[in-house]
């Protein structure tokens, strides 16, 4: 296949003309309006309409990763080992942002707020409800770290898989669990023709939400 060329890439463009977004189409919360974008993403033929880019922060650099939304609407709530990169970068500064991009319906909604642990009890909860191949890969993998090889990867699993067969249960590992993104501020962003985006921002204050449009 052959690679695009700089001229390509420059003249890759989509004149965005499915839908507007306007103030008197956003309701006055942004998770009852977040839920209902999810819905509209499920239905609308978007693949994995619950990843998103989850974007944190190490020595002041940012870095991003895409991860799966396991449940909320006002919060956001996603699972990971603690000792990822990711788990290790929220200890040091439980901020992060969270992307969803929903092509197919030319939108993008970001969301940023404080992240921290879910209870123990969330995280049993999930666990249990995962795949049992799922639950081996937990005990398996040590995210974010150096492996020797593909084969190491895999020996681990099978030990795993011995160590857990197929029918018994499965403990979820004590460095593997839940967070909960509480957002400060959302915004909701609809692609227009011209690059005239529409982009709808709320932001947390004193108790409510402060709803405006920003510029695209």
């Amino acid at each position: 296949m052959p690679v695009p060329s700089d001229e390509e890439l420059r003249n890759m463009r989509v004149n965005y003309r499915r839908a507007a977004l306007d103030e008197a189409q956003a309701p006055a919360t942004p998770g009852v309006f977040f839920r209902q974008w999810l819905a509209e993403a499920l239905r609308g033929g978007c693949d994995e309409p619950n990843a998103f880019i989850l974007a944190t922060v190490r020595d002041g650099k940012p870095r991003s990763r895409v991860v799966l939304l396991k449940g909320g609407g006002d919060d956001l709530v996603f699972y990971t080992n603690h000792e990822s990169d990711k788990g290790t970068e929220l200890e040091q500064r439980p901020w992060g942002c969270a992307t969803f991009l929903w092509l197919p319906l030319e939108r993008q909604v970001r969301v940023e707020g404080e992240i921290t642990r879910t209870s123990a009890e969330t995280s049993d909860a999930y666990f249990a409800s995962r795949p049992h191949g799922s639950k081996i890969g937990a005990w398996a993998s040590p995210q974010s770290r150096v492996v020797e090889s593909r084969e190491v990867l895999e020996a681990a699993f099978q030990r795993a898989r011995e160590r857990f067969p197929e029918g018994t249960a499965v403990p979820r590992p004590a460095n593997w669990g839940g967070y909960v993104l509480r957002p400060t501020t959302w915004e909701f962003w609809q692609g227009r023709e011209n690059r005239l985006h529409d982009r709808i921002r709320y932001r947390a204050e004193a108790g409510g939400w402060v709803r405006e449009r920003l510029a695209p």
